[in-house]
């Protein structure tokens, strides 16, 4: 068991010290959730201190259940050793994702005192993109080579059972050398006789994926097969890994949630509220600062029209409503474009088709948005040309917004810009600056 070094706790830090307590408990008896809980309540270096005073094997149990940017924050406060203990006993997928986002220096250092086996692993995963098999299989799996009997593998079953019994596989796979040939179906191995060579009763050329292959078209393959889990080969056909069904279903929530947060300008990566303060400022203050701008941009618009806006002051009413309404339409084309980008259904130079499905919807509802609110304006004022204005202006903002909203994520795919980062600002100044500008401008020509 491994423990930090630390000075002894005062009478101040005696909450800290039962939080630390409780973590154990909570650990040892396998209530992970509440665990985590706990240790989220702690500071970063008393979450470091409870991790390390736990087993490596307890500790990557718990770290397995922590939020990625916590565990990262948490193993940035362990000493290199104690992280290094610890990250040997993290499923191998799970380990490189947390090395990866270490610091080049504290990376390296965690990867030199592992051991040499797991250091290996975790070199040649982290040099796959986390959305593609490579960077999604586990590189503990068993397998066999061809030429071995179902006598060598029972025996082989029985003397690892300790080692075997915590790996999440459901498969044995057949070799011949390094190279996937078969894989080895439990209920034809129990009842084959012992001197049956397993190229004899393995499944032959069995399915699988190349280790470049994308997150979609995995999922696409788990899709149209009930597999819980598919091998991963090389260009050369040799074993490197296997992907699990969970592990694609975990990764493409991930892939969502971290389109939702972007979209709600959290950038940067995952944000909880245990990470440090300032670089949860700064994160934030990133995209808030760009949308300042922006927003100072629309409002200049009304700047422009003040004599119209205090001249028909019942314009001011309706400046929020067709604003909000607008984007509304917009966010909802935006949606559909980043989940058929990321379902593969549309390409980024397709913006044209696009643009073609959308302004059919835009002009079906900005028509009946319109003259929604135009009879409101008239049963309120019984003043019809306020009501054309305001009706108009919010049939025309709803054509832009979703003509805008569903052709921008393709324009900034296509340049390499991140849709779910940038889409939301762009959508809501421009549908804001032509509200406004549809609303005064015509207010300006046909009220005042």
């Amino acid at each position: 068991m491994n423990q930090l070094q630390l000075d002894p706790a005062t009478e101040d830090e005696a909450p800290e010290d039962a939080g630390i307590a409780e973590i154990a408990n909570l650990v040892a008896t396998g209530e992970m959730a509440d665990a985590v809980v706990a240790l989220d309540r702690l500071s970063p270096d008393s979450q470091a201190e409870a991790v390390a005073s736990l087993s490596p094997e307890l500790a990557a149990n718990l770290m397995e259940h922590v939020v990625e940017a916590s565990a990262v924050e948490i193993i940035d406060h362990l000493p290199t050793n104690v992280a290094a203990l610890i990250l040997d006993e993290v499923t191998s997928d799970h380990r490189a994702d947390l090395i990866a986002e270490l610091s080049e220096a504290n990376a390296a250092e965690i990867i030199d005192q592992m051991t040499p086996e797991e250091a290996a692993d975790a070199r040649t995963l982290m040099q796959y993109a986390s959305d593609t098999a490579g960077g999604l299989m586990i590189t503990e799996y068993v397998s066999f080579q061809a030429d071995q009997t179902v006598r060598d593998v029972i025996e082989d079953l029985a003397e690892n059972a300790d080692e075997y019994r915590h790996y999440d596989i459901q498969y044995s796979f057949v070799c011949d050398g390094e190279r996937l040939v078969g894989v080895l179906p439990l209920r034809d191995l129990l009842l084959s006789k012992r001197a049956t060579p397993l190229r004899d009763i393995m499944v032959a050329n069995p399915i699988s994926v190349l280790d470049t292959m994308s997150l979609d078209d995995v999922e696409d393959l788990l899709e149209s097969h009930a597999f819980l889990g598919v091998p991963v080969i090389d260009a050369q056909g040799d074993l490197l890994g296997v992907v699990q069904r969970a592990a694609v279903e975990y990764a493409r929530s991930e892939q969502q949630r971290s389109d939702y947060l972007k979209s709600q300008g959290i950038v940067g990566g995952e944000e909880v509220r245990s990470l440090p303060l300032l670089d949860r400022s700064k994160r934030r203050l990133s995209w808030l600062s760009v949308n300042i701008l922006l927003n100072i941009m629309a409002a200049s618009v009304i700047a422009f029209f003040q004599d119209t806006l205090e001249s028909v002051i019942a314009l001011a009413v309706f400046l929020p409503i067709i604003s909000d309404m607008s984007g509304c339409s917009g966010n909802q084309a935006v949606a559909v474009s980043m989940r058929e980008l990321s379902l593969g259904l549309v390409k980024p130079n397709e913006a044209l088709r696009v643009w073609f499905k959308e302004i059919s919807v835009g002009i079906l509802n900005g028509f009946t948005l319109g003259l929604l609110i135009a009879t409101a304006a008239m049963l309120w004022k019984g003043d019809a040309m306020l009501g054309f204005v305001v009706g108009f202006a919010l049939c025309m903002n709803t054509m832009i917004a979703v003509s805008f909203g569903g052709v921008v994520p393709l324009i900034l795919k296509r340049a390499g810009v991140d849709p779910a980062i940038a889409s939301g600002p762009l959508l809501t100044t421009i549908t804001d600056m032509c509200g406004f500008f549809l609303v005064l401008g015509l207010a300006s020509l046909l009220l005042v």
